[in-house]
């Protein structure tokens, strides 16, 4: 009886937490795909869709002028702008971009995700309000680190 009564127990449990659906999978992975994309053919709307108002997107640099290092930020502003004009000429990208996604950690309300570009990474926090996937935070690198200067 003690063994039937946790088993129970157990599957009201597992039952009871909330878990990550097919359909959240398929939209943590598209506001990825929105954020690189909307880079690669210019869309601003792509990019504001993808992202939070108050997402905030970091790397480390160095100073030329005294070489130490610092970390830069850019907002979604920015990001929006960016996606508009980066790759207006059609010359940022190879004609195949490389846009590999994956998904670290998928929690109900939240995520961790691996974007592998071209040229960078991008390590993704995405957190899930009023139903929809939005990107909070980014923290990026070029794969040849000394390309930050």
């Amino acid at each position: 009886m003690k063994y039937y009564t946790f088993f129970i127990l157990l599957f009201l449990l597992v039952h009871w937490i909330p878990a990550q659906t097919r359909q959240d999978t398929l939209s943590i992975k598209q506001a990825a795909l929105d954020y690189i994309e909307s880079q690669h053919s210019p869309s601003p709307s792509r990019m504001e869709r993808a992202l939070h108002p108050r997402m905030v997107k970091r790397t480390f640099w160095k100073d030329k002028a005294t070489g130490k290092d610092y970390v830069r930020e850019t907002n979604t502003e920015s990001m929006v702008l960016l996606a508009e004009s980066y790759n207006k000429n059609g010359d940022k990208f190879p004609a195949s971009p490389k846009k590999e996604i994956k998904l670290l950690d998928v929690s109900d309300r939240t995520a961790s995700v691996k974007l592998i570009a071209d040229e960078w990474i991008d390590y993704m926090h995405l957190t899930k309000l009023n139903g929809s996937w939005k990107i909070i935070n980014v923290l990026w690198q070029y794969n040849d680190s000394q390309r930050h200067n």
